[in-house]
């Protein structure tokens, strides 16, 4: 199995932190931004359609939580069943960056904001 470490590389379009993933660490999946089997996500397909690392680069929402593709029905459930705040995670990107926003979750060894 991996160990957690920091990588920018590693955070999701959504903020979250794959380098913390179970999945990922066991070698399951390759991380968001290397799954090309996660078609289905929206964010993803959004954030590369407009050419962004992560949802932090947009700029027609100020506030994540206003845009109906990052913040949705499922969205919300997997949200509360995993608790996990993706919001808080964009908003910490966008104040420390990518690079920060990894640091920060590799030294917690976590792959979310709790809310």
């Amino acid at each position: 199995m991996k160990e957690i470490t920091a990588d920018a590389g590693l955070v999701a379009y959504c903020g979250l932190y794959c380098g913390a993933c179970g999945s990922y660490l066991r070698e399951r999946c390759p991380g968001c931004h290397e799954n090309a089997k996660a078609t289905w996500c929206k964010v993803r397909s959004c954030c590369m359609d407009k050419g962004y690392t992560t949802c932090a680069g947009c700029t027609t929402f100020a506030d994540p939580g206003d845009c109906r593709k990052f913040n949705n029905f499922v969205s919300k459930a997997i949200g509360f069943v995993l608790r996990s705040d993706r919001r808080a995670c964009i908003l910490q990107i966008r104040e420390k960056g990518v690079k920060g926003h990894s640091d920060d979750m590799a030294l917690h060894q976590r792959q979310t904001i709790r809310p």
